[in-house]
């Protein structure tokens, strides 16, 4: 019985030293899933940021195209009044 006593504290002691790589294995792979994670959300991020500036730049080179068109129907009114004077 003493020699199973013994040879107990050993086996507990291996199965924490594995349960520890195990830990050690699992922790690893959590960290780089997160560190993907964060890198997939940084891209993300930038994306998202070039995008706005984009339509940003979209929007404020659109605000002449409802001047132009009330200008060139103004233009149209003015030169059939026109035609119709000259008649």
């Amino acid at each position: 019985m003493t020699a199973t006593r013994q040879s107990e504290p050993a086996a507990v002691a291996l199965e924490l030293e594995r349960l520890r790589g195990t830990v050690e294995v699992g922790f690893a792979r959590v960290d780089g899933s997160l560190a993907l994670l964060v890198q997939r959300t940084d891209q993300s991020d930038r994306q998202l940021a070039d995008h706005e500036s984009r339509l940003d730049t979209l929007e404020r080179a659109r605000w002449p195209l409802p001047s132009v068109a009330v200008v060139t129907g103004g233009v149209g009114v003015l030169l059939s009044l026109w035609q119709l004077s000259t008649r």
